[in-house]
């Protein structure tokens, strides 16, 4: 087991992009320079908690079954045992409270199966102490009701944290699965999770200082729809889309949504589709990386962030030695790594 401080100390020395990396033509969007060490691969050491608020915290960047995942024991998944663990897709958005700096608001996106891991990383004074009192989020975001986005939720239930009640913010269809179905229905009925209303495709203020924009999105729907979420902070906006079929499924144009933005995190789950052997990409459905950066490759020439995420444990970008991961590099993308930050 890799200790929190071991964590910490390995996103510093990791050489994945997005780690508070600069690159020339970023400009005004880089995050925002502090105090700290500068690696020989130039990845600057930053704790989060030494970044001013607000950010968006990546808590995870691999796809729903983890990395390793269960039955993988390949050489990607046995790096991630022993060294450079990786965690399931989610954010943490971290606010300031303009009147006490001390009260900060936090907020969750996606409630992996790795949560426990993930509460860790959110290296703040005031988060600690508010878990410790079963207030740790002001509100929890949800995409859809595959493992890998809401499973988490069950460790701030009865039998784990036993959380305060706390807006949960999702579609009605997502909403009405957590409301019919246990163990999530009884968090409901306990008032731990209740649900604001939450119009798509318009913006919502949460709390003065976090605007949030909800849009659906085509993805398998076995138990519930699927939607991505803007984020408008005090400075910037920031898309966060780990999960659709295909771009030209959607009724809207992913370049116009990205255009919007100054930083997307997008889903990145294969690179090709013949990665996963003895399955078919068919019914897995997710976009290829090259597609998704042959659309978008001239927006990350003007200096917009554009991230992948949620990437399988099969994927060749998770190596940043790989040629693919050096592609998109040169392309002008990114990986999500655990502890990067955001400026919101």
């Amino acid at each position: 087991m890799i200790s929190r401080r071991a964590f910490l100390g390995a996103l510093g020395t990791a050489g994945g992009a997005g780690i508070l990396t600069s690159r020339p033509g970023l400009g005004a969007l880089a995050p925002d320079r502090g105090s700290g060490s500068t690696t020989s691969a130039g990845v600057r050491s930053l704790r989060p908690s030494m970044q001013e608020p607000p950010y968006a915290l990546v808590l995870g960047s691999v796809q729903d079954g983890g990395m390793p995942q269960a039955g993988c024991y390949s050489d990607a998944c046995d790096r991630a045992r022993d060294q450079d663990p990786r965690y399931v897709t989610s954010l943490a958005l971290v606010f300031p409270e303009r009147a006490r700096p001390q009260s900060r608001r936090f907020y969750l996106v996606d409630a992996s199966p790795d949560l426990r891991q993930q509460m860790d990383l959110i290296d703040e004074p005031a988060f600690r102490s508010r878990a410790q009192a079963r207030r740790p989020f002001d509100g929890i975001f949800l995409t859809h009701a595959h493992i890998g986005h809401y499973l988490g939720l069950a460790l701030l239930g009865r039998e784990g944290l036993g959380i305060a009640p706390t807006p949960c913010y999702c579609s009605a269809e997502m909403r009405r699965f957590l409301t019919e179905n246990g163990p999530w229905s009884l968090m409901v009925r306990e008032g731990r999770l209740h649900f604001p209303e939450i119009e798509p495709d318009r913006w919502h203020d949460v709390d003065g200082a976090l605007q949030v924009k909800m849009t659906p999105v085509p993805h398998r729907p076995e138990f519930s729809d699927t939607v991505a979420f803007q984020f408008r902070g005090l400075r910037r906006t920031l898309l966060y889309l780990p999960d659709i079929d295909a771009w030209n499924r959607w009724d809207r144009r992913i370049e116009d949504v990205v255009n919007e933005v100054d930083v997307a995190l997008l889903d990145g789950a294969f690179f090709r589709p013949e990665e996963v052997p003895g399955r078919r990409i068919e019914d897995i459905p997710h976009p290829m990386m090259p597609d998704t950066m042959t659309r978008l490759e001239s927006l990350a020439g003007q200096g917009k962030r554009i991230v992948f995420t949620h990437l399988n444990n099969t994927n060749p970008a998770l190596d940043d030695r790989s040629s693919e991961a050096e592609q998109l590099r040169r392309r002008g993308f990114e990986i999500a790594r655990e502890g990067a930050v955001y400026p919101l």
